[in-house]
């Protein structure tokens, strides 16, 4: 059956797995929007492009799956350049679609021309391609799906002419049988095994593309310690004895690192946003496990690179790990003494934190997801806020953008309904994207929006003060954030105790609608 080929996309998109949208529709991109219903995809009506985008990111993190938005030419697709590129760094799946103008060279002044759109997207995705045929547009929407799953996932972006959208098209051809990724012989371990067999005091650091549930099984066999990037968090459960934590950051770490026979690390960039120094600090043997060849060629110069993804490297290794003798070199003492220590520091270094998250952990379900901001409470309780479960905490790691939390909040939300989902955000970052509580209430959500409210960028002040700069531009006039919630439709509560708080929050999951819930510092 012929349609315009805006519908026929929506088609295509549902039959491979796409069941919810997040976008705004405009005169430019309306064709999009006529096969939505058709095809039986829910479309959630962001109130911003940027909120759109970061929407579809959380729904990825929380699904797994690829997020889906749709933007306008020009505007649209800038405002949702921040999202992709925080989706690029993070590796997050995200499909952009936009519609784009049928002529930029010879023709002038249209509404919302660009000198250049689809350059313009490639700055912050995989990649940006123009489908001038409805075939074009049917391959590249192919191409992308088989791209997440079989490499690195990051975002991609397509844009069609509006003619193109308008003209009756073809069905797409039905989905092709998803590619298989290479996995992993016991030649391809053959190195890892030898070294594994002789290490007394191996260490392993996982990253967000660890992805498997064997990790605990695995550390436990070998005897091994591990540290996880904030992505990594939950990767060995709660409670494994060896668990340094997410505390990569600690100038300590270090030396904890350069003390191991054997350093594994898998499905992690060890960039700058996971160590904060140049050099890993190990001295023994740097074994990388990674889709990304990039990865694997960086200056760490690992021993042995594996080309693989975590999976893939997780259920080789359990398969082979009956050969291997469990090391004795790691003492639960020290990796506790440890932890103690570096508590300590985070809490010396952003004082009066740690309690108010302790308090907080503690009124959360263990399995809720959470989405956090650029904030000092983030930045506290990504160490020291241990996770049951792997990819149950999101932060804008990479791109480190404001405004994140609320909006990828709403995504994962709408992917987990029924389930847990909670947002983490300070009062500055909460201005980027506040109006998204008039989405959150539309949708009903039982939504806990925990805002840290110190009245300031107090992560800039600080920073200045150390930069012995007189801190400037760090004080913003802030609403009343309760009846701003409350005008959008949503619930409110400032509590004054830590005790207060908690009830608050356990409510807030069980309400028909958002809890915006203000913490200030004076709580304690």
């Amino acid at each position: 059956m012929k349609r315009p080929l805006g519908a026929q996309i929506s088609h295509m998109l549902r039959d491979r797995g796409v069941d919810v949208i997040f976008g705004i529709p405009g005169v430019h991109n309306q064709e999009m929007y006529r096969g939505i219903e058709e095809a039986g995809i829910t479309h959630v009506l962001a109130r911003h492009e940027q909120g759109a985008g970061f929407m579809a990111d959380g729904y990825a993190r929380a699904t797994g799956k690829p997020g889906v938005a749709y933007v306008i030419t020009g505007p649209g697709l800038c405002n949702i350049m921040t999202p992709m590129g925080q989706a690029y760094t993070d590796s997050v799946p995200m499909l952009v679609m936009s519609s784009c103008l049928d002529e930029t060279q010879a023709v002038h002044g249209q509404l919302h021309q660009m000198k250049d759109q689809r350059a313009a997207a490639e700055t912050v995705t995989d990649w940006s391609h123009q489908a001038n045929t409805a075939q074009a547009a049917y391959g590249l929407v192919e191409r992308a799906f088989e791209e997440f799953e079989l490499s690195r996932p990051r975002p991609k972006h397509i844009q069609v002419p509006i003619a193109q959208l308008e003209a009756d098209a073809d069905p797409a051809p039905f989905p092709n049988q998803p590619g298989l990724r290479t996995k992993v012989l016991p030649p391809d371990l053959a190195p890892v095994m030898s070294m594994l067999n002789i290490a007394k005091r191996p260490l392993f650091i996982l990253g967000g593309g660890a992805r498997s549930n064997l990790w605990r099984q695995i550390l436990t066999e070998l005897g091994a310690a591990c540290f996880t990037t904030y992505a990594g968090r939950g990767m060995a459960g709660l409670g494994y004895a060896l668990d340094f934590g997410a505390t990569l950051p600690r100038p300590g770490s270090a030396d904890v690192i350069a003390s191991a026979d054997l350093v594994v690390v898998v499905g992690a960039e060890l960039g700058e946003v996971d160590l904060w120094r140049n050099k890993l600090g190990n001295s023994a043997n740097l074994v990388r496990i990674d889709l990304d060849p990039k990865v694997l060629s960086d200056h760490h110069r690992a021993a042995v690179k594996l080309q693989a993804d975590g999976e893939g490297f997780a259920h080789a290794l359990w398969a082979a790990i009956d050969n291997v003798k469990p090391a004795t070199g790691w003492t639960t003492e020290e990796v506790a003494n440890a932890r103690t220590r570096w508590r300590a520091e985070v809490d010396a270094e952003r004082p009066g934190i740690v309690p108010v998250m302790d308090a907080l952990r503690e009124a959360m379900p263990g399995d809720t997801m959470i989405y956090s901001d650029m904030t000092q409470f983030a930045y506290v309780a990504k160490e020291v806020w241990d996770m049951a479960y792997p990819y149950h905490w999101h932060h804008p790691t990479g791109f480190g953008t404001l405004g994140y939390a609320l909006p990828a909040g709403i995504g994962g939300a709408v992917a987990r309904r029924g389930k847990p989902t909670a947002v983490i955000a300070g009062d500055y970052g909460f201005h980027y994207t506040m109006q998204e509580l008039g989405a959150a209430v539309e949708l009903g959500l039982s939504l806990p929006i925990i805002l840290w409210d110190n009245g300031k960028l107090k992560e800039i002040e600080e920073s200045m003060v150390r930069g012995q700069i007189a801190p400037n531009a760090v004080v913003a006039r802030n609403p009343d954030f309760c009846k701003l919630a409350e005008a959008f439709g949503a619930l409110s509560s400032a509590p004054s105790s830590l005790d207060e708080m908690q009830q608050a929050v356990r409510s807030a999951f069980a309400a028909p609608v958002p809890t915006l819930i203000r913490v200030t510092p004076e709580i304690l």
